[in-house]
């Protein structure tokens, strides 16, 4: 332990363990612990020294209780003197005990040399047996001192802590702090010197003259002096003067410097006004100064200061002067036995100072002085009505506080008010005695045992079980009295309330049942019934009956119990009142319009006990059961899911059916049907009538549409054309459309047929046509079926040819004259307007003209010879090789004839009409005619003909030295290649 810890634990003292380890002495139950069994101190500190001790909790088969404690020096081997009652450590031993916890603590004060010694304690039963602790305590007291070493100055103890702090003082004032034990300083012979270990200044060092006896310092007789309230006390002084002489000198208290004019300069005591008459200064011999007090008061405690000046120096010392403690004469009470009305006990009339020699007591009992007894010690037999007192003779003014036995002790409660369980509440017991009573509380019952000791009964949270009555009694060592009882009405809300009914099984509608709620409470509890938080009618003293229950008081019920200090429910009670079912209701969910894919739900509740069974039917002529449960659920509902729906709920009291639900499920618009009347081929100027139907919910609003273009609407659905025209031919759909949704019906196609419009001709080039060019005629005209062209020249009734384009392709003067196309369908015919085309002849070609005309004879004749005789083959010949161009160009014309397909009969010879397609290659450029055709002998024989059998040959001439001038666009091929193609269609 280290020396501020061991100084906190003495209480001002200078204190160093040198030894702390616990010593446990004892056997069979008995022992001693000592806590640290080795202490050096300094002399006129404080030491505390403390044990803890066990003892059997039986012996002999009785219960044990200590009587007696106490602390003895073992100065001797055979004493053992209580320290209170030793003359020596007389007003400096205090004891501080707890038989509760078991231990003991000795306080010695003032310590001086002669304390060194071997302490132990020592206790004793109520059996006849005591036990001191072996070894005890041993305490070591010495003290500071300067000393002179080769080094400078030393400041020596046998008892300081490792590596301490020492205080320099010089003339009593402080010079250095913090250094260590050696002064190294320069020091003077008139100087005197002292020393402190750093935090202990209260116990410093005298002040040493550092050469012989003659230097500067003052030197108290005494630290400390403790003197009786009343009595006379000397303070001395002993004081030196280095080579000078005194110009004044007197006696001050530090502590009544808030009564001198200037607080930093003392003030001669002698003239203060509390000490006046009462302080005398006596300086008997040289060098020693006395202060006396007389009549003393224990407002004089303090501590008391000399001082001294002389011309070139002045004492006023920081060092600690002379305590002086005034006290009060004490009586001690020791108990002997114990009575029900007398006690006999020995009283010892004492004080925390130590007498100066002998002293003679007078002692008083009920004021009245008892005349035999005149030493400290008084044993006799006191009843619960005796005072005694003591005082010294002489001092009979003064004398001890009385000593008697506790009057009828009184209880109170804090707080004051209303006790309410839960809260703190605290009883006190209080009772005048002297010495201070011990306490013990009990609750009056069969048996009472003791609650507690000590003068207060806390309960930090009461409880209901705490009430009842209470007393206390009040004991020392002169008697025992006990107090009047005290009852405690703990005030609590009320408990959880118990709920019964009756009948407790089925209930069944109609018949009685009744309540009861029942609840501990201080005070008593107003009981009332709720039904699921509504309030019930309250019934005498928390009973409740229904002397007709309905289905409608089916339900949990509780009761509340309430007081000022608190409300609670009980626990529910079920209450189940049977009956047949009610009208049962119909809910769908969701509850929005249902559509036709969503999922619906129907539920069906009804009020029932036992709960009802339910079935589900959909309202046919002969309805049958749809599903059991309360719902019916269609995960998809489906238009054909409308209709009207009922359900049944049944238990072994009754059966109801439900009101009937309507399902209208909605839906989007199905895919339209459309119809066109009339259905076959439709004539323009005709009425047509459209018609579009689609089911829907809710009903679908349907318009018709032309190739996307909107039409005018019709009445629901239907759209009529009073005369159809060929604008109005195309494809046709109708949309049906509701807030579900929209849809397109198939398209529908109207063939407005009509005769050809007039037609129309184009001329390419539209420029000047040069003899030899090439020149496009083009015919068109709106028809329908579509129209087939022939052309035509004017004046001339056979047709020039047939197609939309006629083409010219090596145009000649000959060519020139005016031109119109035939448009002709199933319904009519319509020819174009002239056109005419005008040749212009250029001088080169006049001459080629003829040379082509001869040409072109002889070639037409050839090709119309080898096609008559290639339909008289029996086989087909094998195709001859093709000669390469120069062969080509040499000989003139070679004929490819390809295989015929098939053989022919002569009636199909006879009809077949053949054309040649007919190449010839020459070195110079050298077209002669295009588009040669067999002359029909009457163009309006095609009236009756199909235009299908219309068979058309196209010549083509070509120069080995030019490129092909073609009339039509076909595949490229092989100029060398002369073929033949022969088309042949039957008639109808």
């Amino acid at each position: 332990m280290s020396l501020a810890a061991a100084a906190a634990a003495a209480a001002s003292g200078f204190i160093v363990f040198l030894l702390s380890v616990q010593v446990i002495q004892g056997q069979n139950g008995w022992g001693v612990t000592y806590s640290p069994t080795k202490i050096c101190a300094v002399k006129g500190s404080t030491v505390e020294i403390h044990c803890s001790y066990t003892y059997p909790s039986r012996i002999y088969g009785r219960h044990a209780t200590v009587e007696k404690t106490f602390w003895f020096a073992n100065m001797y081997p055979y004493d053992r003197v209580d320290l209170t009652t030793d003359p020596q450590y007389s007003g400096r031993v205090q004891y501080d005990c707890d038989k509760i916890r078991n231990n003991c603590t000795l306080r010695i004060t003032d310590l001086r040399e002669s304390d060194a010694a071997e302490y132990k304690f020592r206790f004793t039963t109520d059996h006849p047996n005591a036990y001191t602790g072996e070894p005890g305590v041993t305490l070591s007291v010495t003290g500071l001192q300067v000393s002179r070493s080769n080094n400078g100055l030393d400041c020596q103890s046998s008892c300081v802590p490792d590596r301490p702090s020492f205080i320099w003082y010089k003339n009593g004032q402080k010079i250095q702090t913090e250094a260590s034990s050696d002064y190294l300083s320069n020091y003077n012979y008139e100087d005197s010197y002292s020393c402190a270990v750093k935090g202990y200044e209260d116990f410093p060092s005298p002040p040493t003259c550092v050469y012989g006896q003659t230097c500067n310092r003052v030197t108290y007789t005494d630290r400390n002096i403790c003197a009786f309230k009343g009595s006379s006390v000397d303070i001395s002084c002993t004081y030196s003067i280095y080579k000078n002489h005194v110009e004044s000198k007197f006696w001050f208290s530090p502590e009544r410097k808030g009564q001198w004019q200037n607080h930093s300069q003392p003030e001669d005591l002698s003239k203060d006004s509390q000490f006046a008459g009462r302080v005398q200064v006596i300086d008997t011999e040289r060098g020693r100064s006395t202060l006396r007090i007389t009549d003393l008061r224990e407002s004089d405690s303090a501590e008391y200061h000399f001082k001294f000046t002389t011309p070139s120096f002045e004492w006023r010392s920081s060092l600690p002067g002379t305590t002086l403690t005034v006290t009060a004469l004490q009586v001690q009470v020791t108990r002997i036995t114990v009575g029900q009305f007398v006690t006999e006990a020995e009283l010892k009339c004492h004080s925390s100072c130590s007498p100066a020699g002998r002293l003679s007591y007078v002692w008083f009992n009920n004021k009245v002085e008892i005349l035999w007894e005149h030493t400290s010690s008084y044993k006799a037999r006191f009843g619960l009505s005796d005072n005694v007192s003591c005082a010294i003779r002489g001092l009979k003014e003064f004398p001890s506080p009385s000593v008697y036995a506790p009057k009828l002790p009184s209880v109170s409660v804090s707080p004051s008010a209303e006790i309410v369980e839960g809260s703190s509440v605290t009883l006190t017991c209080s009772s005048d005695a002297n010495p201070a009573a011990n306490y013990t509380w009990y609750k009056e019952t069969v048996n009472p045992r003791p609650l507690s000791e000590g003068p207060q009964l806390v309960f930090s949270s009461i409880q209901s079980s705490d009430s009842g009555q209470y007393y206390c009694t009040a004991e020392n060592e002169l008697g025992r009295r006990t107090s009047y009882g005290f009852t405690m009405d703990v005030k609590y809300a009320p408990r959880v309330p118990s709920v019964s009914v009756n009948p407790s099984g089925k209930v069944m509608e109609g018949s009685s049942v009744t309540l009861t709620c029942s609840s501990e409470a201080n005070p008593a509890a107003k009981k009332t019934w709720y039904m699921e938080n509504q309030k019930v009618l309250q019934g005498s003293d928390g009973v409740y009956q229904f002397m007709s229950i309905s289905s409608e008081d089916r339900g949990k019920y509780y009761c509340t119990s309430e007081n000022q200090h608190g409300r609670i429910n009980s626990s529910s009670i079920f209450i189940d009142v049977q009956y047949a079912p009610k009208l049962p209701s119909v809910s769908v969910s969701p509850s929005a319009e249902i559509v036709e894919g969503s999922s619906v739900t129907l539920t069906c509740s009804s009020d029932a006990n036992p709960a009802a069974k339910y079935i589900w039917y959909k309202k046919t002529v002969n309805p049958r059961p749809l599903s059991e449960g309360p719902q019916l659920i269609f995960s998809s509902i489906q238009s054909s899911d409308s209709g009207q729906y009922y359900c049944t709920a049944e238990n072994e009291l009754g059966k109801m059916r439900s009101n009937d639900f309507t399902m209208d499920v909605k839906y989007a618009p199905r895919v339209p049907s459309v119809s066109v009347n009339p259905s076959g081929k439709v004539m323009e100027g005709s009425s047509v009538t459209l018609t579009c139907s689609s089911d829907a919910n809710p009903a679908a609003k349907k318009t018709w549409y032309m190739e996307n273009q909107k039409v005018l609407q019709g009445s629901d659905g239907v759209y009529q054309f009073m005369s159809i025209s060929s604008e109005d031919r195309g494809k046709y759909y109708c949309t049906s459309e509701n807030q579900h949704g929209r849809i397109n019906s198939s398209s529908i196609f109207i063939d407005v047929q009509y005769a050809p419009k007039l037609p129309s001709v184009s001329v390419s080039p539209s420029a000047e046509i040069v003899e030899g060019s090439s020149v496009n005629l083009t015919c068109s005209s709106d028809a329908n079926p579509a129209a087939k062209y022939t052309w035509y020249k004017e004046d001339e009734d056979s047709p020039k040819a047939s197609g939309q384009i006629f083409t010219i392709t090596d145009v000649r003067a000959e060519h020139s004259g005016n031109y119109y196309c035939e448009a002709k369908n199933s319904r009519g015919r319509h020819n174009s307007t002239f056109n005419p085309i005008i040749v212009s002849r250029s001088m080169k070609s006049v001459a080629a003209g003829s040379i082509t005309a001869i040409f072109l004879a002889i070639i037409f004749v050839l090709a119309f010879l080898f096609i008559r005789r290639k339909r008289s083959w029996k086989q087909t010949p094998e195709p001859r090789q093709r000669p390469d161009d120069n062969a080509q160009a040499n000989v003139g014309a070679v004929y490819d004839i390809p295989p015929a397909p098939r053989q022919t009969t002569p009636s199909e010879q006879q009809d077949d009409l053949c054309y040649a397609n007919v190449s010839f290659s020459k070195n110079q450029e050298d077209p002669l005619y295009s588009n040669v055709r067999l002359n029909q002998p009457n163009r309006h024989r095609e009236e009756e003909e199909d235009e299908d059998d219309v068979e058309y040959s196209v010549v083509n001439f070509k120069s080995a030295g030019a490129a092909t001038e073609s009339i039509q666009e076909e595949p490229a091929e092989d100029s060398s290649v002369l073929y033949s193609t022969v088309l042949k269609k039957p008639r109808a």
